[in-house]
């Protein structure tokens, strides 16, 4: 109760209001404590089978590298790394042994550029933490998302039950079309990102607003940006757009220490971006692409890899008048890498990564190079190929045994290994669907037996 209010003249219904609220808050933060309770559980109890053998028999092993995909093969992992593949293999003393009886085995998926551990509710901005919007000098090239970082979020386990196991955290536009920072993150419990930090550009229409009203001025603030971070303005300018460290960020990206992910839609504004980055020697990706099949030749010549929306059809607005199903499949005839990330809510349905590259396979993408989209080509794009991406002797035991073709949605990940430990194959909405899809009995179904 307010100290201002007398206890004799509070009233029934502000009492009332006040306990909701006070049972609300405390449901909510009961909740919360649970469910980081509980990974903090499963994490515990997958990483105290962190050092045994595992070996996973009789499987068809889409290594998504060179060895292609192989029939009736073997997988064995110790400590938590892929040791040898093929036939026949001897299972070590005390290993425990899958009988996959030929079900599809892949490398854990690329959950697409998500907020995936910082966001939890879109809608709640204390939540959310992948932008920044700064009053004086917006241009942060500097701020990182993965600083933010919740290896406990909710939407972890949701997105690694559907055979996710990486994700490229991405900052998104607040104040600036230069969003900032991110990485590639395990979803294993781990807290750090992994491999070299990517810097996030939003190009385009959908920025204009914070560039004057106009696409042409994102290039002259751009311009300026690099003229800073490689000396030829004065750092106590009193026209700077960067900060010390935001020059210092931006130098190392303009020197080629990790790529610059530029989302982008339209034809001609790639063409830009494609002379932009030759005169600038920097490293690109493309996010989005609606049109980039129009640019295909020059993007394979210039091996930029483009992260396409596979299932954007229409046009969403005038940057993606040229949108179309069949983009994946004339990128990748072309000789451009193709991986897949959403335009949308790509965190709480990092599920669906898999149905872009199936409307690929579909629109004419070869099987095989739809589920490197998910798999080689990204981990290799943002320089973690050495680690995950692919079945191979050396790399981590990141795994997925599916029902049936992953990428068909009608199949599910049956078990994912992260690492080599058995990920618990449960989260929030496999407890909520548990709870109350189970006979009621003689009480209600919110109710434990």
């Amino acid at each position: 109760m307010p100290p201002s209010l007398p206890p004799r003249k509070a009233k029934a219904g502000s009492i009332a209001a006040f306990a909701r609220m006070t049972a609300k808050s405390a449901f909510a933060l009961l909740f919360a404590v649970s469910v980081q309770a509980a990974s903090a559980q499963s994490a515990q109890d997958a990483g105290a089978r962190a050092g045994q053998a595992l070996l996973i028999r009789n499987a068809t092993v889409h290594t998504a590298g060179a060895q292609g995909t192989l029939q009736g093969a073997d997988v064995l992992v110790r400590d938590g790394v892929v040791q040898a593949v093929g036939r026949g293999l001897a299972a070590p003393a005390g290993a425990s042994v899958v009988e996959a009886g030929g079900r599809p085995l892949t490398p854990a998926l690329f959950g697409g550029i998500s907020e995936i551990g910082i966001e939890e509710v879109s809608g709640e901005s204390s939540t959310d933490d992948a932008a920044v919007t700064l009053a004086q000098q917006p241009m942060r090239p500097e701020f990182d998302v993965t600083m933010a970082y919740n290896p406990a979020s909710v939407l972890v386990p949701v997105a690694r039950v559907e055979g996710i196991g990486f994700t490229l955290l991405g900052a998104t536009t607040g104040g600036s079309f230069i969003a900032g920072q991110g990485g590639v993150m395990r979803l294993d419990g781990g807290a750090d990102p992994i491999g070299p930090r990517a810097l996030f550009v939003r190009l385009g229409s959908a920025a204009s607003d914070l560039s004057g009203k106009s696409r042409a001025a994102q290039w002259m603030l751009l311009d300026q940006m690099v003229a800073e971070a490689r000396g030829r303005v004065p750092a106590d300018s009193p026209h700077a757009l960067l900060t010390p460290a935001g020059r210092a960020v931006l130098a190392r990206y303009l020197a080629g220490d990790g790529r610059i992910v530029v989302s982008v839609n339209r034809a001609s504004d790639i063409h830009q971006l494609l002379r932009w980055a030759q005169r600038e020697r920097v490293r690109i990706a493309v996010a989005g692409g609606a049109e980039a099949w129009k640019a295909a030749p020059e993007l394979a010549r210039a091996k930029v890899p483009v992260f396409v929306d596979a299932l954007a059809d229409l046009p969403a607005d005038f940057d993606q008048i040229g949108a179309g199903l069949e983009n994946a499949a004339r990128l990748h005839a072309a000789g451009v890498a193709v991986g897949f990330a959403q335009d949308g809510d790509a965190s709480h349905n990092a599920r669906k990564v898999r149905q872009l590259a199936g409307n690929a396979v579909s629109y004419g993408l070869p099987w095989e190079d739809g589920l490197a989209g998910l798999t080689r080509v990204p981990a290799e794009a943002f320089g973690v190929g050495d680690r995950v991406g692919t079945i191979a002797p050396g790399k981590l035991a990141d795994l997925v045994l599916w029902s049936g073709d992953p990428l068909d949605v009608a199949h599910t990940a049956e078990q994912v290994w992260l690492g080599g430990r058995a990920m618990p194959m449960r989260s929030r909405q496999t407890e909520l669907r548990d709870r109350y899809l189970r006979d009621p009995g003689t009480l209600p179904r919110a109710y434990p037996h």
